[in-house]
């Protein structure tokens, strides 16, 4: 996968967990908060591949890949 395919992964994600926030306030205004609390788990699963994904990103980039 060159960078320019993780950069690619990346934005998906980010859309995946822009879509999520928008869904955790959304919840979070209906004071449902056992669901808020499940989509929170969701937020920080959908960050740490978004992170991990900017850095194989960066790695194969500095590589010249």
């Amino acid at each position: 996968m060159s960078s320019a395919e993780s950069l690619q992964r990346a934005e998906e994600l980010l859309e995946r967990l822009r879509g999520k926030l928008e869904t955790l306030e959304r919840l979070a205004a209906q004071g449902d908060v056992d669901a808020a609390v499940d989509d929170l788990a969701d937020v920080a699963e959908i960050a740490k591949e978004l992170e991990a994904e900017l850095v194989r990103a960066r790695t194969r980039a500095d590589a010249g890949a």
